[in-house]
This record gives C-alpha cells, sequence and structure tokens, in this order.
C-alpha cells in the first residue's frame, strides 16, 4: 500500500491579508515570503494532524481490493477513479456506481465500500493492481476550522521574526505551550 500526493490546489489555508494583519504589516513587498510561510505552517499543521486542509488529490495504491477501501487523508470531498488491474492483465476503470464513500466524522478515516449488492472485481495475483484517485481538503479558506488558522498564524508570525535558525539576541524566548494544543481536536488518528 502507498499513498501518494498528486497535486496541490494553490489556495491557502489562511488568507494573505488575515495573516498580515496578524503580524501588523501594511506594505506588500514581503507578500511572496509571508505566502511562502503560509504554505509551510500549513504542510507542517497537515503533518501533525494528519488531513488535508487545502483542496489536494491522492493516489492510494494497493495490492488487491479489501473488504473496504481506507482513505486516510481527510476530509475526502469525492472519488476521481478507481483503477484496476483485471484478472486478465487489462486496465479497467470502475464504475462509480459500483462503490460508495461512506465518510466517518472528522477524526478518522473515509471509506470506499461496494455498493449494495455489489462486490469488488478479482483483480490479477500481483502488487499495487489497484489504483484510487481521491481528492480531499476543506473546500475553501472559510471552511478550515479558525484554531487550525490560528496556529497556521502563530507559526508564520514566529517564522516571520525568526528568520534564521538560531536567534541570538539578548530576548527570552517564552513558549506559549497552548499553541500546539490548538491542533489536538482535529488530529485524526487511525
Amino acid at each position: 500500500m502507498s499513498l501518494k500526493l498528486v497535486s496541490r490546489v494553490a489556495n491557502l489555508a489562511v488568507d494573505l491579508a488575515d495573516v498580515k494583519q496578524h503580524l501588523r504589516v501594511d506594505e506588500t513587498s514581503e507578500d511572496g515570503l509571508i505566502q511562502s510561510m503560509i504554505i509551510s505552517a500549513t504542510e507542517s499543521a497537515e503533518q501533525i494532524i494528519g488531513k488535508a486542509l487545502v483542496t489536494q488529490t491522492w493516489e492510494l495504491v494497493l495490492d488487491s481490493f479489501p473488504d473496504e477501501i481506507e482513505l486516510t487523508r481527510v476530509p475526502v470531498a469525492s472519488v476521481t477513479s478507481i483503477k484496476y488491474i483485471d484478472t486478465n492483465g487489462v486496465e479497467q476503470t470502475l464504475s462509480p456506481t459500483a462503490y460508495r464513500l461512506r465518510a466517518t466524522d472528522d477524526y478518522g478515516s473515509a471509506l470506499i465500500v461496494p455498493a449494495y449488492n455489489t462486490q469488488w472485481p478479482e483483480t490479477q495475483n500481483d502488487v499495487d493492481t489497484v489504483s484510487v484517485m481521491f481528492v480531499a481538503g476543506y473546500a475553501n479558506t472559510d471552511a478550515v476550522p479558525e484554531p487550525i488558522k490560528a496556529w497556521i498564524k502563530l507559526h508564520v508570525g514566529a517564522m516571520y521574526e525568526n528568520r534564521e535558525a538560531e536567534s541570538y539576541t539578548s530576548r527570552t524566548a517564552v513558549k506559549m505551550a497552548f499553541v500546539d494544543g490548538l491542533l489536538d481536536r482535529y488530529k485524526v488518528y487511525v
């Protein structure tokens, strides 16, 4: 089994204007830098919580059809296609009427199951015979939960103020323990 990110839409989990307001930045000369920091913080948040925050296409490759196909990148918006290698070695695309997406809550995986009164087709006895393409992520910036946006803004703020790997100032660093706790409620446990 392998899970691979195929593509990511260029939208951001937090609007550039909201982050600039958080940073108290009015000029536009560093918009590119701030935008790259938003992307970096978003990807860090996604890694920590195991969710897709912005719209992304993923490919899950399996050796055969299990009873139910578990998609661990949530929230799942749609299944694009399910392709498989049949017993004759020919690639086939499974009809969307042959399966259904059974999304679980926001804290676990989503499942693809055979449609009522159907079963998965037989595949060639080999590796990587089933490929599932699906779209995951929140529909837009407004749909991203506010605590996740706050975490991203705080991390962008830290990156913006500390642009080097090490800091040699006389100021004392204060670790705000609550910051990572903002993501706890949104972690996926599979």
